[in-house]
């Protein structure tokens, strides 16, 4: 939900929680299996063609291979041998979990620069209409702009509404890592925003990493923009329910257990953000040391507990945020459950001041931005909580990311 500032949708949310015995009778009827026959996208057709390329004349590995069987088989190539396989197989490697994030990066400017060559093509394609031919001009310049110089791509598909995944700082040899995992209406057209950019995956993650190099400057972070889920486009029945939610905890899954190193991860999920890391925790690694959501709708359990994780789980939300007025109760499916804020739900409850409505949480100079910087860097005794409680006081305890008590 990171697009929305103000409460006018909330009766769409009410009404569809009042409605759910028809969805749910829809859905055993067949609803939910009205799909299209899959086509060939341009990433399907890159992991099909590495399903049938070699190297040293054995066949490639399976690209669904586990992350630790794909490191081991990308190790065993020179280097000259993993630039071919990105040449050759751009998207393939660019979204592969286990290939090295470098190789990654690489092949995901590959892939991005010919994408942009099909879309500016299509922008004078006499068979288009012109607003397909304006949409194919505002994704060729966003490709143009994800191919900016320094920019770290780790994960790119043009597919659909389009995923990608940026990262800012040393992947490899960062001690802490940051993940900012967005809510609905995210995609490759609102990866990142000219206006109001802390509402974007790129604008909050790059404000996160400066906030942190501000609360540790010694300590060497990494923070991944992490918009790699088909998001829910609006607040229509996606948003309402997990589904969207369900498939994105899979993907999130799949990052976390690939990133490289052993540094503590740090999950930041804004609003539906907060479902899908929900969804997702009892799947992850003990490596995710702190799962913080903030403006969220619900975690689709009842109380922390429920996670079944071994992470300290915070929770935020601005005294202005229009998300505290959507019911917090599941039903037949549609709503994602408890209050994470409220006292029976057992999260640290952490100041959001100055966040200023349902978008702000990212914004420089909140002190929602501050406890998430101190979370990504591991001091958790520096945090702030909404107020002094028992449950929010246990979590500032712990070690600091240099190790000491």
């Amino acid at each position: 939900m990171t697009s929305f500032d103000t409460s006018p949708q909330l009766n769409v949310w009410r009404a569809l929680l009042a409605l759910a015995v028809v969805f749910v009778m829809l859905a055993t009827t067949g609803w939910t299996a009205l799909r299209s026959h899959e086509a060939e996208t341009p990433l399907r057709a890159s992991l099909s063609s590495w399903e049938h390329g070699r190297a040293h004349g054995h066949r490639l590995p399976d690209p669904a291979s586990s992350a630790a069987r794909l490191t081991r088989f990308f190790a065993s190539l020179t280097a000259r041998e993993r630039a071919e396989l990105a040449r050759r197989y751009p998207l393939a490697v660019g979204n592969m979990n286990g290939a090295p994030v470098a190789l990654r990066y690489k092949a995901n400017r590959i892939a991005l620069t010919e994408q942009r060559d099909v879309e500016r093509s299509r922008m004078h394609d006499s068979r288009l209409t012109s607003a397909g031919q304006q949409l194919a001009g505002r994704r060729m310049h966003r490709y143009e702009a994800l191919l900016s110089p320094g920019r770290h791509i780790l994960a790119f598909d043009p597919e659909g509404s389009g995923r990608v995944a940026e990262v800012f700082g040393n992947l490899t040899k960062a001690r802490r890592v940051s993940v900012v995992v967005p809510g609905v209406d995210t995609d490759l057209l609102t990866f990142q925003k000219t206006n109001r950019p802390y509402t974007a995956p790129v604008g909050m993650a790059k404000s996160l990493y400066k906030a942190e190099k501000a609360a540790n400057p010694t300590t060497r972070t990494a923070v991944i923009a992490w918009a790699d889920y088909t998001a829910p486009a609006g607040l229509g029945i996606d948003s309402a329910t997990a589904m969207r939610a369900q498939e994105g905890a899979v993907r999130l899954n799949a990052l976390v257990r690939a990133l490289p190193g052993r540094a503590p991860i740090s999950l930041f999920c804004h609003s539906y953000g907060s479902v899908v890391c929900g969804v997702a925790a009892h799947t992850l690694p003990g490596r995710v040391a702190d799962i913080a959501v903030a403006a969220s709708p619900g975690m689709r359990v009842e109380n922390a507990s429920h996670l079944h994780t071994s992470a300290r789980v915070w929770a935020m939300r601005d005294a202005d945020d229009w998300i505290q007025d959507v019911p917090y109760l599941e039903v037949g499916g549609l709503g994602h459950g408890a209050d994470p804020v409220s006292g029976a739900f057992g999260a640290r409850v952490l100041s959001a001041r100055g966040a200023e409505g349902h978008s702000g949480y990212f914004q420089p100079g909140t002190e929602s931005l501050r406890n998430f910087a101190e979370i990504g860097v591991g001091a958790y005794r520096s945090v702030h909580c909404a107020q002094q409680d028992l449950t929010c006081d246990a979590g500032l305890s712990g070690t600091t990311a240099s190790g000491r008590a």
